[in-house]
């Protein structure tokens, strides 16, 4: 017997035995596998979910952020070619004419004149309107506008007139007076013979007084004493208004072949080819009859 109510040993040299292992667990069924493999396979799904997100979030950031720097660029791009479009007339005329008035004048008569010329290129079906030919017919035009008036010459020819014929008026504005008042007769009157002859009293009366108002206004830019630049400037906008003037003449002259321009512009051989072969198929296979 165990003194003091110690478990008597269970082998005679006094050890205790050890307990006894705990029992094993169960093999999981087939069911909670199939759930672990699925929840396994939803939680690797969902991570790379995650990372997918993370990623394509990082990819739009650097998307956005590109995509702004790229609208910089080419905001900045047309805000300089819009700087060198109105900056270059503007330099131009100050530089060359002597005022940023010339630039932006022959800035907006050029721009209007390649218009027109551009339009009339795309409405010329025959190739017989001259651009160029107009374009030469106006540049020798400009030139000689240009020359006379920069050197003056119209100047001096209205001053020795009004020195010969109105030398009561005061010689600061005497080939100015002279020179409006001879153009505006002589041009109202060509134009009331023009006016009349072609479409009576009133249209004479019209050209009449038409013509002095144009005859006026040449005689005072004539009677003027420009100098090279502003001379220069004058010839530059004659030819350039001379050649929208020439062109939008020779189109009055020539006509638009419409008929032309619908051949150009309408799909005719796609449409007759279309046209026979709907009719080939009729032919070959004609539709039943109704009973």
């Amino acid at each position: 017997m165990a003194s003091d109510g110690a478990p008597e040993s269970a082998s005679g040299d006094g050890s205790v035995p050890p307990p006894p292992p705990p029992p094993e667990p169960d093999a999981p069924g087939l069911g909670e596998q199939v759930g672990a493999t699925r929840d396994a396979a939803k939680r690797m799904i969902g991570a790379h979910v995650e990372l997918a997100r993370a990623e394509f979030g990082d990819i739009g950031d650097a998307i956005k952020r590109a995509a702004a720097l790229i609208g910089v660029a080419i905001g900045a791009a047309i805000f300089a070619g819009l700087l060198v479009a109105i900056g270059t007339p503007l330099f131009l005329g100050e530089w060359i004419f002597g005022s940023i008035g010339w630039g932006i004048l022959l800035g907006l008569l050029l721009m209007l004149a390649i218009a027109v010329a551009a339009a009339v290129k795309a409405v010329d079906t025959s190739s017989s309107w001259g651009i160029g030919r107009t374009f030469l017919a106006a540049a020798v035009i400009g030139i000689v506008v240009g020359v006379v008036l920069g050197l003056d010459l119209t100047n001096r020819a209205w001053t020795a007139v009004g020195d010969a014929v109105a030398a009561n008026i005061d010689g600061s504005y005497r080939p100015l007076v002279v020179g409006a008042a001879s153009l505006a007769i002589i041009a109202g009157v060509l134009g009331l013979i023009a006016g009349a002859s072609r479409g009576g009293v009133g249209a004479g009366v019209a050209g009449l007084v038409g013509g002095a108002i144009a005859g006026a206004l040449i005689g005072v830019l004539t009677a003027i004493a420009t100098g090279p630049r502003v001379g220069a400037a004058i010839g530059v906008a004659v030819g350039l208004i001379v050649w929208v003037a020439l062109m939008g003449t020779d189109v009055a002259r020539h006509g638009v072949d419409t008929e032309e321009l619908k051949h150009r512009f309408w799909p005719e051989r796609t449409i007759e080819v279309t046209k026979e072969t709907i009719e080939w198929a009729r032919e070959r296979m004609p539709l039943m009859r109704k009973s």
